[in-house]
């Protein structure tokens, strides 16, 4: 090829893929495992937990269509179809359980869930690190204890004989309270108790958030006058917002779940109509009475609604612009 000044350039060579066609999946995915083969043996383990312990024990799902036998097993036992889903919906305890399970949920939605958000903010605007790291380390200790440990402390602290706050009202006067079997404060003591023992724990992910945070913004917020809370309202914030939207989005997921073992120890009889929630319900059925395909089908319709809810929030969050989870 000829330059207009009289200069030779060599002729652009053809691309030798150009005209064949695109490589067979299974080809590219040999190609990419063949390449990454380290990354994808760091990350078998994980994917042989999940495939064990959470797709695997997928297949014991049929058994909430059938009237499950252990003698007959999964292959020979009668099927039923939405049978114990109808006797689920019909019963009374069905609208019992419903109101106990969302309202536990809806007072960690708006008390516990931002708590973590707060102290992730107020941490990040202390100068001194030995203090910062002084103040994680003790807010981090609650969540290493089981939940056996914070009922026995529970107890301890508001039993109405031998509770530590009711001897302390009695020496300064004041009536002994009933906490523990009074079912007007049973939401608010689980609450609580969800708040002291994982808003700690809950903040590792937002401070790791509010790290990634462009120290460039903050210099341009400064020169514009803005002073620590301005900052922290219009520059850490929208820098961690992305991660409260998807936190946000994987929390409705778990709205019919409370967790089972803080209800159980924390259940007695003067509280059962407001502590008895899906899962103590499952527990009851499906290991007391052995109502294996009963019990299976409330978790089902569990599960279910915990999917519907993760899919509308992605697609709310995806409506005003946020990053979704998929």
């Amino acid at each position: 090829m000829e330059h207009a000044e009289g200069r030779s350039f060599p002729a652009p060579r053809e691309n030798p893929d150009s005209g064949r066609k695109a490589r067979p999946f299974w080809s590219k995915l040999t190609l990419d495992l063949k390449r990454d083969r380290y990354l994808y043996l760091l990350a078998l383990p994980g994917v042989l937990f999940f495939i064990v312990f959470k797709y695997v024990p997928m297949w014991g799902i049929v058994i909430a269509f059938q009237n499950y036998s252990p003698f007959g097993g999964v292959l020979h036992s009668p099927w039923v179809g939405l049978e114990h889903f109808n006797r689920f919906f019909s019963t009374t305890d069905f609208w019992l359980l419903f109101r106990n399970t969302l309202a536990i949920n809806v007072l960690n939605l708006i008390f516990f869930f931002p708590v973590p958000i707060i102290v992730s903010l107020m941490l990040n605007e202390l100068r001194s690190a030995i203090y910062k790291r002084f103040i994680q380390s003790v807010i981090y200790l609650p969540h290493f204890l089981s939940w056996v440990i914070i009922a026995g402390l529970t107890f301890m602290l508001f039993a109405k004989g031998e509770g530590l706050v009711n001897h302390w009202l009695e020496a300064a006067g004041r009536e002994r309270i009933d906490v523990l079997t009074n079912p007007d404060l049973f939401w608010l003591m689980v609450t609580l108790q969800s708040m002291w023992k994982e808003a700690g724990w809950g903040t590792i992910i937002f401070l790791a958030a509010i790290a990634g945070a462009d120290p460039q913004v903050y210099e341009a917020a400064k020169m514009d006058g803005a002073g620590r809370f301005r900052q922290m309202w219009h520059v850490t914030l929208p820098a961690i917002r992305h991660v409260i939207v998807i936190l946000l989005i994987l929390r409705l997921g778990h709205m019919m779940d409370v967790g089972f073992e803080q209800i159980f120890l924390m259940y007695n009889g003067a509280v059962s109509q407001v502590a008895e929630v899906f899962d103590t319900y499952v527990y009851r059925n499906g290991i007391q009475r052995a109502q294996f395909s009963y019990s299976t089908a409330v978790g089902l319709f569990k599960s279910v609604v915990g999917l519907i809810l993760v899919v509308l929030a992605n697609r709310i969050a995806k409506k005003f612009g946020q990053d979704g989870v998929f």
